[in-house]
């Protein structure tokens, strides 16, 4: 089944995101090579694709994982989390239409 995870960032995490983002994109690198990543990126704190200081507001990843539970186990596994990035971590069930 396909899930959402939809993090959202602590005010001024620019430079903890940048800190953790390569960790952060060899984990999304392992989801893409087993065909389980659906789409991901961040939310521009501003309405640009390169936000520059004013940085983001969160994260979203659709994947495909055996269980809810295992999706929220690698959520709470993200290098953002462990950095303080992300105030909130939301998961959901994602049923794909398009």
């Amino acid at each position: 089944m396909l899930y959402s995870i939809i993090g959202e960032d602590v005010p001024n995490s620019l430079s903890a995101r940048q800190s953790a983002r390569p960790a952060h994109l060899a984990r999304l690198e392992e989801l893409k090579n087993a065909g389980r990543l659906i789409v991901s990126g961040p939310n521009p704190a501003i309405d640009s694709n390169d936000p520059g200081e004013a940085g983001f507001t969160g994260s979203v990843v659709i994947a495909e994982f055996p269980s809810l539970e295992e999706a929220k186990a690698w959520a709470d596994a993200d290098p953002y989390v462990a950095a303080g990035v992300y105030q909130t971590v939301t998961i959901k069930p994602f049923k794909q239409v398009f």
